[in-house]
């Protein structure tokens, strides 16, 4: 069955960075675009980036100019490069496989951004 494994979270100070990685098994995620999501508590859950099959990447406003998606079909898994990162950034993140008639998604790994 189609499963992804978010990992990379922790505890990074403001300003710092972290790199997240959602590893895929049970398809082959060339073909499909890919997205990070986060859910802060009481919060819903926000769209953060998506990269396309061929390449292409949209971004949520809040981490524009921050944040870099990115994806390595051979290796199977999807990237999150997070940059000058603030409390607010603090969430569980979540990567998905855009698939039909429905998305997969990973269990999330915490993101906790403080001093």
């Amino acid at each position: 069955q189609v499963q992804l494994v978010e990992s990379g979270g922790g505890l990074v100070q403001p300003g710092g960075s972290l790199s997240l990685s959602c590893a895929a098994s049970g398809i082959s995620i060339s073909v499909y675009a890919m997205g990070w999501y986060r859910q802060a508590p009481g919060k819903q859950r926000e769209f953060l980036a998506r990269i396309s099959s061929g390449g292409s990447t949209n971004y949520g406003d809040t981490v524009k100019g921050r944040f870099t998606i990115s994806r390595d079909n051979a290796k199977n898994t999807v990237y999150l490069q997070m940059n000058s990162l603030k409390p607010e950034d603090t969430a569980v993140y979540y990567c998905n496989v855009e698939t039909v008639p429905r998305f997969f998604w990973g269990q999330g790994t915490q993101v906790t951004v403080s001093s």
